[in-house]
């Protein structure tokens, strides 16, 4: 195959290159496995004369296989975060003082956080209560009366 001037593995080769420019612009550790693929089919199409249909036939493969092992190595070995709670809004409340807007009754009930109102679980309360996150389950905040918890200890005042 004979594309513009260029052989089947340059435009493999070309593929691969920018798919790996792409993974740059777009992250998310997928693209530069299409690009591992597309760059073998190329190694291989300028070694062994291959017809374009197992061109195609052998990419599929590759990229499959290459995004599978990827996605196993990744979650054998994953990547530390600065902020490992960065997508779970409910594991960074937890700490955080909240007032009950809706008296927890039979355990139930609705605090606030924030500019926004949740569900909380917890002992009864009375509206206008302080308490503090002590878990999560799903989007219903777990809570427990703010003088009910040890006060923290603080490193910097020394006590």
């Amino acid at each position: 195959m004979n594309l513009a001037g260029l052989e089947a593995h340059w435009w493999w080769l070309l593929g691969a290159a920018l798919l790996g420019i792409l993974e740059i612009f777009v992250p998310g550790i997928f693209l530069i496995w299409m690009a591992a693929a597309a760059g073998i089919t190329g190694i291989v199409a300028a070694l062994v004369p291959l017809p374009f249909p197992f061109q195609l036939a052998l990419f599929g493969l590759l990229a499959l296989a290459a995004v599978y092992s990827g996605r196993r190595f990744y979650d054998r070995n994953p990547v530390a975060s600065a902020d490992p709670l960065l997508n779970d809004r409910t594991a960074r409340l937890i700490g955080q003082n909240v007032v009950v807007v809706t008296a927890i009754e039979h355990g139930e009930g609705r605090v606030k956080v924030g500019d926004g109102v949740w569900v909380a679980r917890g002992p009864d309360a009375p509206a206008g209560s302080h308490m503090v996150v002590t878990g999560a389950d799903g989007t219903c905040l777990r809570v427990a009366h703010a003088a009910a918890l040890p006060p923290a200890t603080n490193a910097a005042s020394g006590s």
